[in-house]
């Protein structure tokens, strides 16, 4: 049975990070901890950026590997850093990260989901607010 995409497991609330790197880093770091992906993927996440920025507006960053680093993918999922302080992305200040690993091209389909979700400023401040697991699930929860 394929694991869920997003699960507690994938959430971390509270994170105090310093920069950018460190961000990337740390949300990769949950992937390949829960199986998801092997410990070259949060190198690709790191070469991804420096390609192009993951920035997507709204306080949202979503890290995810280069094309090569599929290879590295052993199933498809999400992680979730909140950083109610925000970390600095190349001037925009990112307080919601959105780890992805996609297999195939399932990583496409979530993110339209996660775009449709954080396109809304409400669901924006409810992430950043959010006091437990359980309300980022509630909000995110319609990419499993």
């Amino acid at each position: 049975m394929a694991k869920e995409i997003l699960t507690k497991d994938n959430i971390v609330l509270g994170a105090q990070l310093s920069n950018k790197e460190e961000a990337i880093r740390f949300t990769g770091n949950i992937l390949k901890d829960n199986g998801y992906v092997e410990a070259a993927y949060v190198e690709k996440m790191l070469e991804r950026e420096e390609v192009t920025s993951t920035y997507i507006g709204n306080q949202v960053a979503i890290p995810h590997g280069t094309e090569d680093a599929k290879k590295a993918v052993q199933e498809t999922g999400l992680s979730v850093v909140i950083t109610p302080e925000g970390v600095d992305f190349n001037g925009n200040t990112v307080n919601i990260l959105i780890g992805i690993a996609g297999k195939g091209d399932e990583h496409l389909e979530i993110l339209s989901k996660i775009a449709l979700v954080c396109a809304e400023e409400e669901n924006i401040q409810k992430l950043i607010e959010a006091e437990s697991k359980d309300d980022v699930l509630e909000i995110l929860g319609g990419v499993n």
